[in-house]
């Protein structure tokens, strides 16, 4: 499954809330068997591109699908830019 996250400001983190959206389709993927997972951080040019943001979302992120129970070092993090089709289909050179 590919779970497709926010990156900006304010929407990660409404995301990852308590009854955020993020984390609900997450644990639904893992309890509907789901066990392969790619997280798409969306909006990447919202950050300016930026590599800190991006780190600290897959921290968080990190965090949370563990405790769901997925392997987050089995995880791919992909940082893209649906706007711009950054990173969609080629490689960007925005891209942290």
């Amino acid at each position: 499954a590919i779970l497709i996250i926010a990156g900006g400001t304010g929407e990660f983190e409404a995301g990852i809330s308590k009854d955020g959206q993020t984390r609900e389709h997450a644990l639904l993927a893992f309890t509907l068997g789901v066990r392969q997972l790619i997280v798409a951080v969306n909006k990447m040019d919202t950050t300016k591109w930026s590599e800190d943001r991006f780190n600290e979302i897959i921290k968080e992120t990190s965090t949370f699908i563990k405790k769901v129970g997925y392997n987050p070092k089995a995880v791919a993090f992909v940082p893209i830019s649906g706007w711009h089709g950054d990173n969609m289909l080629e490689e960007s050179a925005n891209m942290p």
